[in-house]
């Protein structure tokens, strides 16, 4: 992650987090499509059929419609609130960490529900999500969730390690052989809170309830264990390509991960396996959101519709590794035929503690806020 990027990204956030945004009404009907849609979004979650001709729900949109596709991948959220300093884009996939700096910053609109149909398929679990729901009022549209996990190379580990202490603690492995270099950790601020929620179960008299609510002596003894982990580490990942590189070609065995990283070494025959710990993970509940200054709102419009379809949040949830927002899907058959609901975690919801922007009033009255994070972060991963 480039440091400019967390830089403008923690100004963001001291600046913008204070009062919920004060925008124009969202729309009340839609006229013609304009024929043109600009998206940023992770890598391979708006797919036309480049990687796998089996897994394309872009096409079909662009046929039913008349509106053009164009995406923008970032790597990261930093990236993403970047990005969407810019009026060039219609919509962005954000994840919790980057859903609240977008709407408190007022990068992105209101949505009107109305005017999604599909809307009334949505789970119950994200349907008022707090990660993109503000004084009650939707700011944009579920799109699909899933868990850090815990990936590890299943040569090394025959069985599945237990614990997020592989990553966190100096030891050995079960091949015999240090941890040491050996073990990565993700490349973003909001990664303190894998820290607090591994310590929320080892060290339960720091009082920790919410790893993303966090006082100053819980958020010390956090920061100390990141520092600790700092010596083991490898490398801060955000590239999931150079992840995969790692763990192929530079011993790399165990990390955080995207299921996406795991299915796709998985495909290659690589042997890696994914798994909750018995701490719980974070995650990540993206939400499609509108800009605020949307050129193509109609085109979005029918995008976000479209999108709650239970042939692309199945096809979806099986090619990103991810769990659908709409139930029905995990009855729907994906392109590959695999049980994907089951394989991602659906039923494990209750334990996922999805990505959520830290802010300074919190339930406990006063909390760390993000722009601490980020620069504390950026400092951690520099050795300091």
């Amino acid at each position: 992650m480039q440091s400019s990027l967390i830089r403008l990204t923690a100004a963001l956030v001291s600046s913008s987090l204070i009062a919920p945004a004060v925008l124009a009404a969202p729309l009340t009907s839609l006229g013609k499509p304009e024929g043109k849609l600009n998206i940023i979004a992770w890598p391979g979650y708006i797919e036309r059929g480049q990687s796998d001709k089996n897994y394309d729900w872009v096409t079909g949109f662009e046929k039913a419609t008349g509106c053009q596709v164009n995406v923008k991948t970032a790597a990261t959220s930093d990236e993403m609130v970047s990005l969407m300093n810019s009026p060039n884009y219609d919509l962005v996939t954000a994840s919790g960490d980057a859903s609240l700096r977008l709407i408190y910053g007022k990068k992105v609109q209101e949505i009107n529900p109305a005017l999604i149909p599909s809307w009334k398929t949505l789970d119950p679990r994200v349907k008022n999500g707090n990660w993109f729901t503000v004084a009650g009022k939707p700011y944009g549209v579920p799109y699909q969730w899933g868990a850090n996990f815990l990936m590890y190379n299943s040569k090394i580990f025959p069985k599945a390690p237990s614990s997020w202490s592989v990553v966190f603690e100096p030891g050995n492995l079960p091949d015999g052989k240090p941890n040491k270099g050996r073990v990565q950790a993700y490349d973003g601020a909001i990664y303190i809170a894998d820290a607090a929620l591994y310590l929320m179960h080892k060290s339960p008299k720091l009082g920790i309830k919410d790893p993303y609510e966090l006082n100053e002596a819980q958020y010390a003894a956090v920061l100390q264990l990141l520092r600790q982990q700092k010596g083991l580490t490898h490398r801060y990942w955000h590239d999931v390509t150079v992840q995969m590189n790692d763990f192929k070609k530079e011993g790399v065995a165990v990390s955080s991960a995207w299921g996406y990283t795991i299915n796709t070494l998985q495909a290659e025959k690589f042997p890696v396996a994914g798994t909750i710990p018995q701490e719980g993970a974070t995650g990540w509940a993206d939400t499609t959101m509108l800009h605020a200054q949307a050129q193509h709102p109609v085109c979005a419009y029918k995008w976000m519709e479209w999108s709650l379809n239970k042939n692309l949040q199945s096809a979806l949830a099986e090619w990103f590794g991810s769990n659908p927002v709409v139930a029905d899907a995990c009855k729907t058959k994906a392109p590959g035929g695999s049980n994907f609901c089951q394989s991602n975690g659906f039923d494990r919801f209750g334990q996922i503690r999805f990505w959520r922007t830290p802010v300074a009033k919190c339930s406990q009255g006063s909390c760390v806020p993000y722009s601490r994070w980020t620069a504390d972060y950026i400092a951690i991963m520099g050795g300091r």
